[in-house]
């Protein structure tokens, strides 16, 4: 039988290696020896690694009650192998000693989410753990136009995402219902598109000033997580519009919405202000971004006529490459020439595109996003209060049982660049809507884009998934109690 330690008089088994969400590619357990935590419990680093380390023995302190703390010569240890590749680590336990290494500090960190899934009543299984991801793209996207969440709102979730090794954080910025961050000689795109009687039913006014969104960037950036900012164009610009009439087509006013209504607005593709526009708003969200990605959109343009899309595109998607960024667009713009180096990001249900496959096969990376997998505002059930569903119920077994490299004809592995579940926001109105509609399926979408195919197994992840509740349940996370999962 395995030991068993108590926690406000609960039994806790001791977990087995694998018992982690993603599952790692290797693991190799020895099953007569554990490390237990005590109080003189230390953690041992390298300079390069200091913040990690602290992380670490924040984490060990909060769950198990005891001071662990970092210092040399400590029974955790913690190194680095750039051998190893930048996000991958090994952790070795034996009965003295946990030794965590990793590519960079970025693999020692989702090491570090590896140590604190398995620890149970102080206590780490043995063996040895070989990890690293299968796509080096792994996303969430939050929108914050159809409804505005705060800077301590993102940043509760972003806490969330990381123990599933969530790398990007892609924030869908502008739509027709709100314009959700600063821009600088612009002010009345948030004057007038955050403000009050803005999004959706008007019921989510707010804006990120650069200060805030900074503040959001450094947040995630400690966490290793990259945040993609999509500022969507030529469709979806009523908010812009409304605040800047000269970009209609014939320059006169356009009245605010609030429905869920998609395709009616559209950039004018011939006058320079349009482009003027777009490129004051590209540059300044380059320099407020440090990481490689920024998503120009391109969805939904039905009032824009094809001829218009494609001389906007071929304008625009150049732009971002001048201020040093990669763009990201949804699979819409596969139907023009595209640049080297953009991505194309498919969401879709439909069960092939013609247009992403051709720009895989001219060497485009693609992010996998279909909405009949991975769209999180979609309804679980007929019986979920909240959410839409237009692209079909989505339990968690739906969420987790497909595979990214078979999804579209064409599209093979080669071609992707990862996996990124998005969360619309048309009936969210707080965080706890954002998470009862993210968890648990988001850990689903984080096991297909990190773990190896063949290490996949549903029955395996609804157990170490209903493992994962009581922490939710901890952090006052109000996830959906899915009656596909045995939760404890």
């Amino acid at each position: 039988m395995a030991k068993q330690f108590r926690v406000l008089g609960v039994p806790l088994p001791t977990k087995q290696l694998g018992d982690v969400i993603p599952v790692p590619a290797v693991v190799r357990p020895v099953t007569t020896t554990t490390f237990t935590i005590v109080s003189s419990t230390r953690v041992s680093t390298v300079p390069e690694a200091e913040a990690v380390a602290g992380r670490l023995a924040a984490g060990l302190s909060t769950a198990t009650g005891l001071p662990v703390t970092t210092g040399d010569g400590g029974s955790i240890r913690l190194s680095l192998d750039p051998g190893l590749g930048a996000e991958a680590y090994r952790l070795e336990i034996t009965a003295g000693a946990v030794t965590l290494t990793g590519g960079s500090p970025q693999g020692l960190f989702w090491g570090v989410q590896t140590v604190l899934q398995l620890e149970s009543g102080g206590v780490l299984p043995g063996g040895v753990i070989e990890d690293r991801p299968r796509f080096p793209y792994r996303g969430a996207m939050l929108d914050l136009a159809r409804h505005f969440f705060t800077v301590d709102e993102i940043k509760a979730h972003i806490d969330q995402l990381v123990p599933f090794k969530i790398n990007h954080l892609h924030l869908h910025l502008t739509d027709d219902q709100g314009w959700r961050l600063e821009i600088p000689g612009r002010p009345r795109l948030t004057e007038i598109g955050g403000g009050p009687g803005t999004g959706v039913d008007g019921a989510g006014p707010g804006f990120l000033t650069t200060a805030a969104y900074a503040e959001v960037v450094a947040y995630a950036a400690d966490r290793f997580v990259g945040i993609v900012p999509e500022i969507d164009m030529p469709g979806h610009v009523n908010a812009a519009q409304v605040a800047y009439p000269e970009l209609t087509a014939d320059g006169q006013p356009v009245a605010p919405r609030t429905d869920t209504a998609v395709g009616y607005s559209s950039l004018p593709a011939g006058p320079e202000t349009t482009y003027a526009f777009v490129e004051d708003v590209i540059r300044t969200v380059a320099d407020l971004t440090p990481g490689p990605y920024l998503h120009i959109g391109g969805d939904e343009c039905h009032s824009t006529p094809a001829a218009d899309y494609r001389a906007f595109l071929e304008r625009v998607l150049p732009i971002p490459a001048k201020y040093g960024k990669t763009v990201i667009g949804w699979h819409e713009i596969a139907a023009v020439d595209l640049p080297d180096h953009v991505v194309v990001q498919y969401w879709r249900p439909e069960a092939d595109d013609a247009g992403t496959a051709r720009a895989a096969a001219e060497g485009r990376r693609v992010i996998m996003s279909p909405a009949d997998r991975v769209y999180l505002d979609m309804k679980y059930d007929a019986d979920t209060p909240l959410g839409l569903d237009w692209a079909g119920l989505i339990g968690v077994e739906r969420a987790y049982d497909w595979d990214p490299a078979d999804r579209l004809p064409g599209v093979g592995e080669e071609s992707l660049l990862g996996v990124e579940a998005p969360l619309w926001s048309e009936t969210l109105r707080s965080v706890d809507d954002v998470h009862r509609m993210t968890f648990p399926r988001l850990p689903a979408v984080a096991e297909v884009a990190w773990s190896p195919r063949a290490a996949r197994d549903w029955p395996s992840f609804r157990e170490r998934l209903a493992a994962y509740g009581p922490r939710w349940d901890a952090a006052g996370v109000d996830y959906y109690r899915s009656p596909e999962i045995d939760w404890r």
